[in-house]
């Protein structure tokens, strides 16, 4: 089993920063042999992938937040995190942590596959831009 908790979540505005963090515990997989990535879901929304970092280390990013946003492992704290700047309302959504210790397919896919094939899911992070 892997256990993931996420936070970091809270109200901006447009054009602020947040840090959403997700720590990784009860599990024989540390981060750095996960692969895992950050997916986000607004009400009435398919979920869609914001980025992927997969176990060998290649990072994908959506379209909607190159530039803005990136992601990075702490392998000695077992936490991914999602650095986002530049906010804007349309990035307001739930945002997921996800992970799996047995993904092949390539961060690409993961990303533009909304996790599809990701097994270990957090609760959640709320993030709210306003204008």
């Amino acid at each position: 089993q892997v256990q993931l908790v996420e936070s970091g979540g809270g109200s901006v505005q447009a054009g602020g920063s947040l840090r959403l963090s997700c720590a990784v515990s009860g599990s024989k997989y540390s981060a750095r042999t996960l692969s895992m990535g950050w997916f986000r879901r607004d009400f009435g929304k398919k979920r869609e992938g914001v980025a992927v970092i997969d176990n060998n280390d290649d990072i994908t990013y959506a379209e909607a937040v190159k530039g803005r946003f990136t992601i990075s492992k702490d392998n000695t704290k077992n936490t991914l995190y999602l650095k986002m700047n530049s906010l804007k309302p349309e990035d307001s959504a739930m945002y997921y942590c996800a992970a799996d210790p047995y993904y092949s397919s390539g961060s690409p896919f993961a990303v533009s596959s909304g996790g599809s094939d990701f097994g270990y899911w957090g609760q959640g992070t709320q993030v709210t831009v306003s204008s």
